[in-house]
């Protein structure tokens, strides 16, 4: 399967941009949430899926990011990094969209199979 219930009405699917599991709310119970075509072989969420990290998130501190963190402590980096993946998920599919901040931004790929 391409997705994975992470729990009610959460599900997870694995970017391959992020090389991380991307979480995706599809219950109307939650403020924010997608709209989910009901197949967990070719999924398709609407609107596009928009995720960022460290100085990316908007009101964030420019001084205190992981970038920052990483570039201090190079002896021990941190298991995190500052990005943006924007993308649509459609037909089993991931459009990567060109303000993403990884290799594949501008890109389509398959959706990979996870292990539920």
């Amino acid at each position: 399967m391409k997705l994975k219930n992470v729990k009610d009405g959460i599900l997870a699917f694995y970017c391959p941009g992020c090389k991380e599991m991307h979480r995706v709310p599809v219950n109307k119970s939650y403020p924010h949430n997608w709209i989910f075509n009901g197949d967990y072989e070719a999924p398709t969420f609407s609107p596009s899926i928009l995720i960022r990290t460290g100085h990316y998130v908007p009101g964030y501190k420019d001084d205190d990011c992981w970038c920052t963190w990483n570039k201090e402590h190079p002896d021990e980096p941190a298991p995190f990094k500052c990005g943006i993946c924007h993308s649509f998920v459609r037909t089993g599919k991931i459009q990567y969209l060109s303000d993403c901040k990884h290799e594949l931004a501008g890109k389509t790929v398959d959706m990979v199979d996870i292990e539920n």
